[in-house]
């Protein structure tokens, strides 16, 4: 059965930064490029950050986190990371890992919730 369970949200002020992880199971973890979406109040879940695999060479951000977020893996670990600075107000938002390329069905983590205040 494939689990995510996020952690590592909080509150923090404007400006300041975080560190997300995500432990990953029940699939191969370094067969799949891996991503972190996230959810504010009232919108979808949009795409925040994806990297490749298995070593991952190729990272991919949305214009909103780029410069500011990181993403990483560790393989050995089954966990995605997502390091975040420069934090803002409208970066606010439930935040949830996956792999990259969903399909219908695909199960969720509870995520996490981060809350950044101005």
């Amino acid at each position: 059965q494939v689990q995510f369970v996020e952690s590592g949200g909080g509150l923090v002020q404007s400006g300041g930064s975080l560190r997300l992880s995500c432990a990953a199971s029940g699939f191969t973890f370094s067969r799949y490029d891996m991503s972190w979406y996230r959810q504010a109040p009232g919108k979808e879940r949009d795409l925040v950050a994806a990297i490749s695999h298995p070593a991952g060479r190729t990272r991919d951000y949305a214009d909103p986190v780029k410069g500011r977020f990181t993403i990483s893996r560790d393989n050995a670990k089954n966990t995605v990371y997502l390091e975040m600075t420069s934090l803002k107000p409208e970066d606010t938002a439930v935040y949830y890992c996956n792999k990259k390329i969903l399909r219908p069905g695909d199960s969720w983590g509870q995520g996490t919730q981060v809350t950044v205040s101005s």
